[in-house]
């Protein structure tokens, strides 16, 4: 039968039950607006009045009220796993995407100061000593207008160069930023297993280890593997980064500018004291397709539209002469973006004619303006220099939109996945408003059953057997 004073105890449990209810809905409003805060849930369950009671026992008793089970946190692990995929792949792309940017607005094209316009003023130059090869002025506007097409050859590489050196030096901070959350991940997992093993609760730090682990997915791509004392592996591709309370270093390796890059020594993300390279994703991956792959690739092109103006220019001039009758000598010197220089300094050496004025017979001297024509015409060519650079401006423009579209998408699914998650784990305040009235009426009610109860008791003790005396 129950006792006349457990009904004290019962009222007792739901009041500290209700407090305890009241405690978490106010850490949750007083977390409303912080990066990465997820929301409780107090977990309540109900106290039996017996749990091995006999065969032939009975009893009236009802329970004995009610205990905190546990605080929850309002996370799903699938959206969590989702969303740190989301955030990586959209990373990834938006690095991608800035580094196309960044290398169309080097190019600048089409603009009156790009390097399609100025190899326009240059076969116009040819065109011009052509129609007057007897004015000097002609010649050495041409030269100068030869030299400002090589200068802008010359600074797109360098622009090139230094783009690729600045992602280096950040990819340099990246990694030691990534070594840093990797530590301080693993210093997490052990002090979330510690109060879990005494039975203590341990949200908010492991959301803090969240917000690390989302700040890593977007850095290199890393995936996770929970374990059931608490602790979580991180991975970058399928090689562990931190298991249980120990980390593994990433470090960057490889050449340090674009001058010395070769397709067999490429920028690599590695592990510490190993040659094995770490599969990343994210902007770390991202950053390394753009050293390794975008850059030299467009470096390349460059290189052989530079080849193609040296040697298709050389090409005509040493077969013709000047207007001193001398053999052409090259017009170019070297044959790659960065080192093509104008060779001539003199407007007298720029060979123009076809036809040898120091001939023998005097009789076939002569001199003309067909190397000239010849050299104006390389601009409309279809396997000019002119048209190797379009091509490239064409394939880099379908590239960088390409990646932009593409990065647009992921943001949407990005934000799409991200309000999921928001809405599982996120603070609604009128949902904690609502929970703050429960809570509050719960604890007002439970203080009235302790009243009455003691009430009771009051009348028990103090009144009963009074009747006679």
């Amino acid at each position: 039968m129950a006792s006349s004073f457990s009904g004290i105890n019962t009222a007792l449990t739901s009041l500290y039950a209700q407090r305890r209810g009241l405690d978490i809905t106010g850490q949750n409003i007083a977390n409303a607006n912080t990066e990465g805060y997820t929301k409780q849930r107090v977990r309540m369950a109900s106290q039996t009045g017996s749990l091995n009671p006999g065969v032939y026992a009975t009893t009236t008793q009802v329970g004995n009220g009610v205990t905190v089970a546990g605080i929850e946190r309002g996370r799903n692990a699938y959206l969590e796993e989702r969303g740190r995929t989301e955030h990586a792949n959209s990373s990834y792309l938006s690095t991608q995407a800035a580094a196309y940017n960044q290398i169309e607005s080097v190019l600048a094209e089409p603009s009156d100061t790009a390097l399609q316009a100025r190899l326009h003023d240059m076969w116009d130059g040819w065109n011009d000593v052509a129609n007057n090869w007897q004015d000097p002025s002609t010649r050495s506007s041409l030269l100068e207008k030869s030299r400002t097409v090589a200068l802008t050859l010359n600074d797109t590489r360098a622009s090139l160069s230094s783009q690729f050196g600045a992602n280096r030096n950040e990819m340099s901070a990246y990694v030691d930023q990534v070594n840093t959350l990797a530590d301080n991940i693993a210093h997490m997992n052990n002090q979330v297993v510690v109060a879990q093993a005494a039975g203590l609760e341990a949200n908010e730090l492991q959301d803090q280890r969240d917000v690390a682990i989302m700040k890593l997915s977007e850095l290199v791509g890393a995936t996770t593997e929970p374990k059931t004392n608490g602790s979580i592996n991180v991975y970058v591709g399928s090689s562990p980064l931190v298991s249980d309370f120990s980390t593994r270093k990433l470090e960057l390796a490889g050449p340090p500018n674009l001058d010395s890059w070769t397709e067999g020594t490429p920028v690599q993300l590695r592990w510490a004291g190993t040659t094995s390279a770490a599969n990343a994703g994210g902007t770390m991956g991202s950053m390394l397709d753009t050293m390794n792959t975008i850059i030299p690739g467009i470096a390349g092109q460059l290189d052989e539209v530079a080849e193609s103006l040296a040697t298709s220019v050389n090409g005509l001039v040493t077969s013709g002469y000047d207007i001193n009758g001398d053999r052409g000598t090259e017009f170019f010197s070297g044959t790659t973006a960065r080192d093509l220089k104008v060779a001539i300094d003199d407007p007298d050496k720029v060979a123009f004619s076809a036809g040898n004025p120091k001939a023998v017979p005097p009789a076939v001297a002569a001199i003309d303006n067909d190397k000239a024509d010849d050299l104006a015409a390389l601009g409309t060519s279809a396997n000019g220099p002119d048209a190797t650079y379009q091509q490239m401006i064409g394939q880099l423009g379908v590239a960088s939109q390409s990646a932009a579209r593409r990065s647009e998408i992921q943001d949407a699914v990005r934000d799409q996945v991200d309000t999921s998650r928001e809405a599982e784990s996120g603070v609604n305040l009128d949902e904690e408003m609502t929970n703050l009235l429960t809570f509050q009426r719960g604890y007002e009610a439970a203080s009235r059953v302790l009243t009455t109860i003691d009430s009771m008791l009051d009348q028990l003790i103090n009144r009963t057997g009074l009747v006679g005396r």
